[in-house]
Parts: C-alpha cells; sequence; structure tokens
C-alpha cells in the first residue's frame, strides 16, 4: 500500500491530522494496533482549550463537542480553607475552556473517518518504521495475520511515548527530558451529580484534590496517593472521607458523593523528545511529550502539534514550500516547553510533596495568595490554562 503520509496511532492527534490532511486533499492512512472498541473507551483527558476548539470546529468535527459539551468560564482555587476564583473570559479575552471526554472526541473523529475519510486500519500492530532519512520511508506492521508494508512520503508518529515511531530516530539524533514527580493520582468516576459548576483544584497539607465532571450526572475526582499505590487499597468509604476533608472550605458548600463506578491511578511525570522531526518521521503528540494532568495539557499539546503539521503539509502540497514543515519541530516545541513550565507549576504549586518543610508549604501559599491578590498573575493562569493561540 501506498500514501503520502503514514498515520501511526489512532488516538485523537492521530485521527484529527487525518480529518485535517483529507479537507487539504492530501491523501493519508491511519494504523492503529487496538480494535475500535478499545480505542473509543481508553479514558483520558476531559479539558479541551479554546483553540483545540476552534480546530475541532475548523475540521468539522465539533458537533458532539457543541452538542454535549460543557462550557467552563472558569476554575476554583482552594489552600487553607478559602476559595478563590480565577474567571477566565475577563482575564483572556473571552477564551474558555470545555468538559468534553477524549473519549468522545474520538469517538466523533472515528465516525467521521470511517464515513467519508482516509483509511483507518484497526488491529494494526507497527512493528518497525524503516527510513527515516530516505525519502520513501516504510511502516511495516501485521493485520489480521499477515505481514504487511505501507510506503510514505512522511510517517506521523502519534502512537504514544512507548510507540514503535520514536525508535526510528536514532538515539544519537535525539535527546529526552524527563521528570517524574514523587506522587501519583488516584482517580474516580462516580455516578453522582458534580458538587461544583466548574473545576476546584484543591492544596492541602493532606495532599491534592481535583474535582471534575464527565457530565452533569458524572463526577469525576482525583486525589493524590503516594506513587505505587493499589487503588484496591482505597475504600470508597475512605476515598469519600479523604476528599472530603482535602476540599473543606469555610462556608456552607458539600461534597456529594454516590456511587464509584471506576478506579485507577495515574503515575505523574513530565518528558519531552528533541526533536520532533528526524528526515520524513515527525511525532506528535505524547510520542514527543508527556505532562502532568494538573495544567489539563496532554490532548490539547497534541491537537496544536498535528495543527501546525497539517498546515506545513498543506503548505507543501499547494506550494512546493517546506519552510513551515522545515520549522515544525522548533514552532512546536517552544509551546511544549512553555507547556510542561506551566503543569510544572501547577503540580508543584499545589501538590505536597512527601519531603516538604514548612518552608516550602509557605512558599506554595505565598504564591497562590498572589495568584489571588494580583490580577498579572491570575491573567497568566487563565491565559495558559485557557490556551495560549496557535502560531
Amino acid at each position: 500500500m501506498h500514501t503520502t503520509v503514514g498515520i501511526v496511532g489512532a488516538g485523537p492527534a492521530g485521527l484529527l491530522l487525518a480529518r485535517l490532511l483529507h479537507r487539504a486533499g492530501i491523501d493519508c492512512v491511519v494504523l492503529e494496533s487496538r480494535d475500535r472498541a478499545y480505542v473509543e473507551r481508553r479514558q483520558r483527558a476531559g479539558i479541551l482549550e479554546q483553540p483545540t476548539v476552534d480546530a475541532l470546529r475548523e475540521a468539522g468535527a465539533a458537533q458532539g463537542l457543541d452538542a454535549r459539551g460543557l462550557v467552563h468560564d472558569g476554575i476554583e482555587l482552594r489552600w487553607g480553607r478559602r476559595s478563590h476564583r480565577i474567571d477566565f473570559p475577563s482575564l483572556t479575552g473571552g477564551r474558555r475552556v470545555w468538559v468534553y471526554a477524549q473519549t468522545e472526541v474520538v469517538k466523533d473523529l472515528v465516525a467521521l473517518q470511517l464515513d467519508d475519510g482516509p483509511p483507518l486500519v484497526f488491529e494494526a500492530t507497527v512493528t518497525s518504521v524503516e527510513g527515516a532519512d530516505t525519502d520513501r520511508p516504510v511502516v511495516r506492521y501485521t493485520h489480521r495475520g499477515r505481514e504487511e508494508r505501507l510506503d510514505c512520503a512522511y510517517v506521523v508518529g502519534c502512537d504514544g511515548f512507548h510507540g514503535v515511531t520514536r525508535a526510528a530516530i536514532p538515539e544519537s539524533a535525539r535527546g529526552t527530558y524527563d521528570r517524574v514527580y514523587p506522587y501519583s493520582w488516584l482517580g474516580i468516576m462516580a455516578d453522582v451529580p458534580p458538587s461544583c459548576d466548574e473545576l476546584i483544584y484543591a492544596h492541602s497539607p493532606r495532599g491534592f484534590a481535583l474535582h471534575s465532571m464527565r457530565s452533569p450526572e458524572v463526577s469525576r475526582l482525583y486525589l493524590q496517593v503516594p506513587g505505587g499505590t493499589d487503588p484496591a487499597d482505597w475504600s470508597d468509604t475512605r476515598i469519600w472521607d479523604e476528599l472530603d476533608a482535602r476540599f473543606a472550605v469555610d462556608g456552607d458548600w458539600e461534597l456529594r458523593r454516590g456511587p464509584i463506578t471506576a478506579k485507577s491511578v495515574l503515575p505523574m511525570r513530565s518528558s519531552v523528545t528533541e526533536p520532533m522531526r528526524y528526515g520524513r518521521v515527525l511525532l506528535a503528540g505524547d510520542a514527543a511529550h508527556i505532562v502532568p494532568p494538573t495544567g489539563a495539557k496532554g490532548l490539547n499539546l497534541a491537537v496544536a502539534d498535528v495543527v501546525v503539521l497539517a498546515r506545513a503539509l498543506e503548505r507543501l502540497h499547494t506550494t512546493g514550500s517546506a519552510d513551515l514543515l522545515d520549522a515544525y519541530s522548533a514552532t512546536c516545541l517552544r509551546r511544549v516547553w512553555r507547556a510542561e513550565h506551566f503543569s510544572s507549576f501547577m503540580t508543584t504549586t499545589l501538590h505536597t510533596a512527601p519531603d516538604r518543610s514548612g518552608f516550602d508549604t509557605r512558599l506554595q501559599h505565598a504564591q497562590l495568595d498572589r495568584i489571588a491578590d494580583s490580577p498579572h498573575a491570575a491573567a497568566e493562569l487563565a491565559q495558559n490554562y485557557a490556551g495560549l493561540p496557535l502560531p
């Protein structure tokens, strides 16, 4: 099989890139190792920045988002039994965020692609990407028990940190920068209406907590826990009691409790691989960078990558100019490191480190007080959270 762009991975990055290329008249093929059911139920991020929403709308992929997404105009910070709301539109020139689960984004994009888009091959296990430094790289994969090959002009790896595509870039040509945080998140889904209208980020001596939601009927909540925690060690009652303690605030607010339907532990890490291009192989999304979820940047960074890449490939296709494609890695990495900085700031400000001192805690409180008291500090948080403009 031959194509112009071979895309490895049918997550939101790969699927949106395929959609954008299809609308630009550029042929592509998407290879996904899992089956459709698995892809459509992978639980991931649920916060979409303004630029991400704009990109989905531009791609004609926002019908579900506009019908079922929850518009949020801010977040609430809690510490020391006090609370402070950050109003996004007033601090960002009108930008806001949407709560719309990644599973729903993927379902919408899969349906569009199967209806009128380029080939999407499920259960296609990529075994190698060869010839990255040639003008015709090859993707080798197995499908229905047969070994296949896909000849491409370009290969885009949207297959995550542990995917095959990163290995196509020689170790001597890439560098990876990592930080592993000394705590994880215990996340739950609960069949109970959210106790808040917008997300609550809580700093507490007992550890961080986050109140989010998936719908008006389903709550999504997180607790900071030690790395290596087994979710089976946390009973439902223990979880709700701990959430109650960490969200404690002066006033009449009450945490609603309900049946917990899912529990999982999410490790916290940051990672950036540079460059994001080697020859005819390009990386996007988690294949190139990982952020801790505190800043809600993972899915949004992936979307930014493929929007930049689609524009570069369209320019090459229509004008013959490779200038944007040659600048792809540098263009994306500027935004990536801004997002890494913001995610690290949110993580270290709100979490309670195992080796913390009283001095560290006072610094965290001073930073939170500054956000509450300074319009400039609040605006910087709001602008980063709601999404920096795409280049």
